[in-house]
């Protein structure tokens, strides 16, 4: 089975590094990106993504990127299931990162 994602986008906001109660970094990436089509007016529309970033990812992106810098992120998407009472669970569905690479 495969579970793999690649996104290329631009940072839309900054990363700010947290500790987990265990002591690991961990930090969220925004990412715009294009979709690929135009609207019907002709324009392009745009999707906001957050990117789960854990230590040295975390780390490395807080100390290099800056708003508008492209990055191309390769990672897997994990599927965390909430149980609010017998009869209501929630999904939520996470782009956790392995890989980022700096295009600009």
């Amino acid at each position: 089975m495969l579970n793999v994602f690649t996104l290329v986008g631009k940072v839309k906001e900054l990363p700010q590094i947290k500790q987990t109660s265990q002591g690991n970094m961990v930090a969220t990436l925004v990412i715009e990106s294009e979709r690929p089509f135009r609207n019907s007016d002709g324009s392009i529309s745009f999707d906001l993504f957050n990117v789960t970033l854990w230590r040295g990812i975390a780390q490395m992106c807080s100390d290099c990127c800056k708003e508008g810098d492209v990055v191309a992120i390769k990672g897997r998407i994990q599927d965390t299931i909430y149980q609010k009472d017998k009869d209501h669970s929630y999904h939520n569905v996470e782009l956790i990162a392995e890989k980022v690479s700096f295009i600009s």
